[in-house]
């Protein structure tokens, strides 16, 4: 099993972690990638955080949604709706995204089903994060939980593919790169 931490500020907060200490904890559980999710702070909070986690850890770095920092870090994650944000056809969204941030860094979307995995097998991508797998604490309204089927789902992807959405460090896949983790790792 390979770990993406999810470092959600939120769940930090909430439960009286502090940043520093989360990564302590993800280091300690070999995380081989760090996510940063801020959905409530401005662009220079976030900024601030990201820094703070590059001078604690050497291993990859992304940061949800704020692909304008990507300078701070080693790639960015967005969601389906964020995408959607960007441009409503979320191919188009993704090449745009891929030309701002460039062909070095890694880019890595959310997806939920079958459908949503094969349109991103047409999208210059390094991974999909797929799920949900149960349900969560860290995203609220989850309506698709994807259960048992993740795992073959997962298998029609020509990406490197993370479970996302109540992952647990037990959880065994076979077509699953990265178990994404955040509050289980607490």
């Amino acid at each position: 099993m390979r770990l993406y931490a999810l470092c959600d500020q939120d769940m930090l907060d909430s439960r009286g972690i502090s940043l520093e200490e989360y990564i302590v904890i993800a280091k300690d559980n070999a995380a081989e990638i760090i996510q940063y999710r801020n959905k409530q702070a401005d662009i220079i909070f976030i900024k601030q955080q990201l820094i703070k986690i590059r001078k604690i850890y050497d291993g990859f770095l992304i940061v949800n949604d704020k692909y304008e920092l990507v300078e701070y870090c080693d790639g960015v994650h967005l969601g389906q709706e964020d995408l959607q944000k960007i441009d409503k056809d979320i191919t188009k969204a993704a090449k745009i995204i891929r030309s701002v941030i460039g062909k070095e860094k890694i880019l890595g979307i959310s997806t939920h089903n079958k459908e949503e995995v094969l349109q991103a097998n047409e999208m210059d991508l390094n991974y999909i994060g797929l799920g949900a797998y149960r349900d969560t604490n860290t995203k609220k309204d989850v309506s698709n939980i994807l259960g048992d089927r993740l795992d073959g789902i997962a298998s029609e992807s020509k990406h490197y593919v993370a479970a996302i959405g109540g992952v647990k460090m037990s959880d065994n896949f076979q077509n699953v790169t990265y178990h994404v983790i955040g509050s289980g790792l607490l």
